[in-house]
């Protein structure tokens, strides 16, 4: 993937050639012939968009002569089109402006075809060649105006015909929806005839989605194309779409309705709205979020531009807002949603709508009996919320936060309390509470609470407040942490708090940017503690941190791997992991540097280095293959290595009057085998497979995490390199019959027969794998075991539910990362 470029490079050198050569060959009277180079310039084109920018004179002769020519089959035209819509699609429109006069009167001339196939191929480069000639998001000086009455023509004999064939219909909508949003305003005139019709259209099951859509497109048109002649009929229709079972629909719908409320807010009434925000209670709940979410931005639109339609809400739509507000699962875009609402609800200004009101009715639930039904989870967004609605009255903040503050210092409960802080910390984030003397001190007190939840929530608090002012809180944080070892765990949580925040915007990273030196140092004194979970904060921070300056930072995690300490190692090597994300950032051309020091942990004389070193690989792997693609030949030994089950590391421990072994080694070998399935699933042609396999086969006979990873990994290999594991399977299927064939001993708890049960499936969804190889029944191993498989009842039963069950092997993909 790292040569992509160079290859395109040289695709580009050959097209001028290849154009050359294909040109001659578009007249030929061969349709086969002519099919082949449309089939040969689409497939260029797809790769190498843009590709034949400098060339479109010399194909249009072609494709006129394939589209007008008597003797050309109805193949050859639908191959024609879909070219000509592949290559409007991948270049500039500006390339074609000239050619328009040649180009459009043959593709007018298909939409009316008899064929219902060519006519909807053309409708389809109709549709694409609208966007070229007027395009609405650049300026553009080509002059459509001697084409608009030809596109809009065509396309209306179509769009009124009752009799044609389903895709043709569909996109006769599509394209009077495209003509109309682009070219609306040189067809006034026209829209009395036209946009009846979409209303017919719109009352036609068969029609109604692909309508909405096109409406969709002329009602968010810059032109403010005039629609008034159909709102009135139109919102009833859309309303009652909110009912219907079909969620394509009901998700065009509210985006209509929402560009309506938005581009249209003056031609509509409120007893038109009326109707469509009685259909919103229903849909406002956590089954749906991308519904709920579609919902609350249409009522947010109406806030703002049609307040006078929510007269109704306190009563009608309120509860319902207020049961999703405590969902557990109210997050991302659905949450952004519901604080945008309640934020233009207060600034609408509505009787009983008011800052107050709406805290209110957010905090009630937290004084009622139905306190302790609420999921923490949900504690979050409300937090946000309370935060969202303190933003509008900027003023109140002091006032709410000392409200908060009370059930801080004096809680009534530890859900109070946790929420009180999250409160805080989320309006903290947005405004200066410095000037709040005691809230520094009860914050932190807080961290001595007995309750875990509450402290959590008081890291959080101290994170998010910090970032309200920096200046203020970070020295206070960094010396809390030196001063305070018990609550050094708590404080870094809070410390990576303000890296992450500060680190999404670019003004926060300049704020950073003078405490830089003084975080490092801090973080460096922890990066030997003996407790893991702190080490992996310090780890993530100190990643975190990286990127925000790499040139300098990055230097300085590499010479700390020349350290004594193991577990400093493991904290450096732990960092690097945070360094890389699946975004492209500045620091991956440094990292591809010196990757390789890091990776070189893989033969740390430490276990615990070993095994981070792995999950680190891991990571760069999944996210950054091109990272490691150059270094397999050197780490793939290392890994294989770590996949074997090592004595000396298992040991016996006595448990009163019970022997118990322990293998020290299990963690490893389960993150070396997690990189092994990675790697098939990005680094692939550098791993020789008949190597890959043995170490495959050990695992088949290794601890029960380990053999279900290899389960996974024999149905993705029987897919990928099906010929390798078919000389390998011999040696494959011993180890699966002993899995299925082992019967649990008679006095084992219920978890060992749960164990037992999940690993037989396991291995027969592997096995079933394995016989989707061409040839593998030929195998007389494999063939003998099925057999016993089929002559077992119990087993037969289980693998016909398996076989029945089983997806594409391609779906069966687990991501490791």
């Amino acid at each position: 993937m790292e040569q992509e470029e160079g290859t395109i490079s040289i695709l580009k050198q050959q097209v001028p050639a290849l154009v050359k050569s294909v040109h001659r060959q578009m007249k030929e009277k061969s349709i086969k012939t002519r099919q082949g180079c449309f089939a040969l310039l689409t497939e260029l084109v797809q790769v190498y968009p843009g590709a034949l920018t400098h060339h479109i004179p010399v194909l249009i002769p072609g494709i006129q002569f394939s589209l007008g020519d008597k003797n050309s089959s109805s193949n050859m035209k639908i191959d024609t089109l879909a070219f000509v819509h592949c290559l409007l699609i991948h270049h500039s429109g500006e390339v074609f402006h000239p050619h328009i006069s040649e180009l459009l009167p043959p593709v007018v001339t298909c939409v009316a075809d008899p064929f219902y196939k060519i006519t909807a191929e053309a409708l389809l480069v109709l549709q694409q060649i609208v966007k070229v000639i007027r395009p609405l998001d650049l300026a553009s000086s080509f002059d459509f105006t001697p084409y608009t009455g030809d596109l809009y023509h065509c396309t209306l004999a179509r769009l009124r015909a009752a009799d044609l064939d389903q895709e043709v219909k569909e996109r006769a909508i599509a394209c009077m929806g495209q003509i109309i949003s682009h070219l609306g305003d040189h067809l006034q005139g026209e829209l009395g005839t036209c946009l009846p019709i979409f209303l017919d259209r719109l009352r036609n099951e068969i029609t109604r989605l692909t309508t909405v859509k096109a409406l969709t497109k002329v009602a968010a048109s810059p032109l403010r194309i005039d629609l008034r002649p159909i709102l009135g009929d139109a919102l009833p229709v859309l309303a009652s779409f909110l009912r219907k079972n079909q969620r394509a629909l009901k998700l065009a719908t509210l985006t209509l309705l929402d560009t309506l409320v938005t581009n249209y807010s003056t031609a509509l009434s409120p007893q038109m709205l009326d109707k469509v925000l009685g259909e919103l209670p229903p849909l406002i709940n956590e089954s749906d979020l991308h519904i709920a979410q579609l919902c609350l931005t249409l009522l947010t639109s109406t806030a703002k531009l049609h307040k006078s339609s929510l007269a109704n809400f306190l009563q009608l739509i309120m509860p319902d807002v207020m049961a999703l507000v405590r969902s557990p699962l109210l997050q991302g875009g659905a949450l952004k949603a519901m604080q945008d609402l309640f934020e233009s609800v207060v600034r609408a200004g509505l009787p009983g709508l008011g800052y107050q009101d709406i805290l209110n009715h957010l905090l009630a639930p937290l004084v009622s009996p139905q306190a302790a039904n609420i999921h923490k989870q949900a504690y979050h967004s409300m937090a946000k919320c309370v935060a969202a609605l303190t933003l509008t009255h900027p003023s109140e903040a002091v006032g709410v936060v000392d409200r908060f503050l009370m059930d801080v210092t004096n809680p009534r409960s530890p859900t109070v309390q946790s929420f009180s802080l999250l409160a805080i910390g989320e309006i903290g984030k947005h405004i200066d509470l410095s000037g709040i003397p005691q809230l520094k001190d009860a914050v932190v007190a807080s961290f001595s609470s007995p309750s875990e939840e509450v402290k959590s929530a008081a890291s959080y608090a101290l994170g998010h407040l910090s970032c309200g002012n920096l200046q203020e809180y970070l020295p206070f944080v960094l010396t809390e942490i030196e001063a305070n070892p018990k609550r050094q765990y708590l404080l870094l949580h809070s410390l990576k708090e303000i890296i992450s925040l500060q680190s999404k915007s670019v003004e926060g990273v300049k704020v950073l940017q003078g405490f830089v030196s003084d975080i490092w140092a801090q973080l460096f004194r922890h990066t030997e503690c003996i407790e893991e979970g702190t080490r992996n904060v310090v780890a993530e921070c100190l990643g975190k941190l990286t990127l925000i300056n790499p040139s300098a930072l990055l230097p300085k995690l590499q010479e700390s791997l020349k350290t004594d300490s193991p577990m400093m190692r493991t904290t450096i090597v732990t960092a690097i992991k945070f360094t890389i994300s699946d975004q492209p950032t500045t620091i991956d051309s440094l990292l591809r540097h010196c990757i390789g020091d890091f990776l070189s942990t893989l033969q740390d004389p430490d276990l615990n280095v070993r095994r981070v070193a792995l999950v680190a690989f891991n990571s760069a792997a999944h996210n950054k293959p091109s990272l490691v693609r150059d270094l397999l030949d050197t780490i793939l030994p290392q890994l294989y290595n770590e996949t074997k089950v090592r004595k000396e590391l298992i040991r016996e421990v006595e448990m009163g009057p019970f022997k118990h072994t322990v293998d020290d080694g299990l963690d490893i070998r389960k993150a070396a085998f997690e990189c092994m399935y990675t790697l098939l699933e990005t680094c692939l042609d550098r791993i020789d497979i008949y190597v890959f396999l043995e170490h495959v086969e050990g695992g088949l006979r290794d601890h029960y995490d380990i053999k279900m990873l290899t389960y996974l990994m024999l149905t993705r290999l029987a897919h990928l390199c099906p010929q390798a594991v078919l000389q390998r399977l011999e040696r494959l299927v011993e180890p699966l019959r002993t899995t299925v064939t082992t019967k649990v001993k008679a006095n084992s708890v219920k978890q060992e027969y749960e164990k037992q049960d999940e690993l037989k499936r396991s291995a027969m969804r592997a096995v079933a794998a394995l016989l989707t190889i061409p040839d593998a029944d030929k195998n007389p191993q494999l063939s003998e075991f099925v057999a016993h498989i089929k002559s077992t009842p119990e087993l037969q039963s289980l693998f016909e539910s398996i076989q029945r069950d089983a997806c594409p092997t391609h779906d069966a993909m687990m991501d490791l990362s």
